[in-house]
């Protein structure tokens, strides 16, 4: 980029751009461009100097995020390094009222702003993209189906508006990242990984360490009277012909969820209602296992206790809740905790914060509240201050969500615990650790929460692994979709610089 633009428009003394910045920068100029990037490597700068380049040929810039925690953050960083008014710099999101965002939109050169709201005011009439020379989707995986995204990302292929799409993992699947390059009309990707030339020397470095868990004797108890019932109704399923796994360990949750979906289109009603009933049977239950034997056995007696306080409950719900052997299960499982027993996970996490981890700033992942709340309770009994962070289901509000960041970059507490809220879309500081209370199957998700540590100094990442369950699996699924999205990328990186080469320029309308 022209070093009189960047001048001119940003606040270079404060910005240092790296190495691997300055490629991109250069790479994706005037060019429609996905640009993917490990969390905590400085998308945002890279957006600033796109924005910049627009703003030069007297086009207005938007940026787009997710979530609005995500868009203030932002457009923080927008009035701090652009050479612009403040009121020039506007940010828009749905509780700004409509009168005043058309107002607001007019007379702005940077727009910040959440998707759903731009949307909703292109369709009305009180935005006109016609003016912009830039779109920046950040957290652009998020560009599919009818996601706000993608209505967006038609209106600037229409008005020939430049786009840019910013994310950390756009998929690991070929046919995902190609739907993601067409709905934002992509013509060259530039993706970095840690090991790269112009990459490694900023990375401050992490150590991945996978701890395995024994399942003690408690959590066995409670297995042993679970599984034959749960073999029970997967048999009859397989009965049925609607399962053809050998065990329902090999179960994998989204081809179970597809089997579902398949039994609810059967047309004859009774044989429908016979086989969905073995399935709803199958489907608790096997929650409940996985809850028990790689999250919690506080985990495992809330799932029952909230079925019970269902007003209203299927058959298969009521049969679960009557059967001997659940029964004995649940009261095995109340008289443990009342004993102060516990999955071993929960105190080989103590250990190793009371250890390896001792006075270091820690994000704990964990997947369900039942769980993350067992955690908050034993770690707090063990010494270790740490905080739940919840998302906004059961009335936690967006200043809640704040002022628990605020607490814990002033060092309050040590020891965040959180829900996939802590994945993305939120201004959490770096840490010296994270620990993956289980893993996860998703590449996106597994790198937004190793993207948490390591930012500034060397980094730990901790996973644990319950034996014998799925937390195996994840494991090693996590691992290959990650390998296999680098290579899907490096594939299409190729394919597009050569299809771009021989299709001319294709410049955006910036001029």
């Amino acid at each position: 980029m022209d070093t009189v633009i960047a001048d001119k428009f940003l606040r270079t003394e404060l910005i240092e751009p790296r190495e691997y910045q300055i490629n991109i920068i250069k790479s994706i100029a005037h060019k429609n461009s996905l640009v993917v990037l490990p969390t905590g490597l400085g998308k945002t700068i890279i957006a600033l100097y796109a924005m910049s380049n627009a703003l030069s040929y007297g086009r207005k810039a938007m940026m787009l995020s997710p979530t609005k925690p995500l868009a203030e953050q932002h457009y923080n960083s927008v009035v701090k390094f652009m050479k612009l008014d403040q009121k020039e710099i506007v940010l828009i999101t749905g509780v700004v009222p409509a009168i005043e965002r058309s107002a607001l939109e007019t007379d702005a050169k940077v727009v910040i702003a959440t998707p759903q709201t731009v949307a909703n005011d292109i369709k009305a009439g009180r935005l006109d993209l016609k003016e912009y020379g830039i779109v920046v989707f950040d957290e652009c995986h998020r560009a599919i189906g009818k996601y706000a995204y993608t209505y967006i990302a038609d209106e600037a292929k229409i008005n020939s508006i430049q786009t840019l799409g910013l994310t950390a993992s756009p998929g690991s699947s070929e046919a995902k990242i190609k739907m993601l390059t067409d709905i934002l009309n992509i013509q060259n990707i530039e993706v970095r990984v840690p090991s790269d030339d112009d990459v490694y020397k900023y990375i401050a470095g992490k150590r991945t360490n996978i701890v395995y868990v024994e399942r003690n004797i408690a959590v066995n108890e409670i297995i042993s009277l679970l599984k034959p019932v749960i073999e029970e109704h997967f048999l009859k399923l397989k009965k049925y012909g609607f399962c053809y796994f050998k065990t329902f360990e090999a179960i994998p949750k989204a081809k179970f969820l597809e089997i579902g979906k398949i039994i609810g289109d059967i047309k004859a009603p009774n044989y429908r209602f016979i086989v969905m009933f073995e399935y709803v049977y199958l489907l608790h239950l096997m929650h409940a296992y996985d809850l028990v034997s790689t999250e919690s056995i506080f985990a495992f007696y809330d799932y029952f206790e909230r079925l019970k306080s269902r007003t209203e409950k299927s058959r298969a719900v009521s049969s679960i809740l009557n059967n001997k052997s659940i029964v004995l299960a649940t009261a095995l499982a109340k008289k443990v905790l009342d004993q102060g027993q516990e999955h071993g996970k929960m105190f080989k996490l103590v250990q190793i914060l009371k250890t390896d981890l001792s006075e270091k700033t820690v994000i704990i992942f964990a997947q369900y509240r039942a769980t993350i709340s067992k955690i908050v309770e034993i770690l707090n009994k063990n010494g270790l201050q740490a905080t739940a962070f919840l998302g906004k289901k059961g009335g936690i509000t967006n200043q809640m969500q704040k002022d628990i960041i605020n607490r814990f970059r002033l060092g309050i507490f040590k020891i965040l615990v959180a829900t996939s809220i802590g994945e993305e879309g939120l201004d959490i500081p770096s840490v010296d650790a994270v620990v993956f209370y289980e893993p996860v199957s998703s590449e996106i998700r597994n790198i937004q929460r190793r993207g948490r540590a390591g930012r500034i100094n060397f980094g730990n990442i901790i996973i644990l692994v319950a034996r014998n369950s799925k937390d195996e699996v994840n494991l090693n699924v996590s691992r290959f979709r990650e390998l296999r999205m680098q290579k899907i990328l490096q594939k299409m990186q190729k394919n597009l610089s050569h299809e771009y080469k021989y299709a001319g320029t294709g410049q955006q309308r910036l001029a």
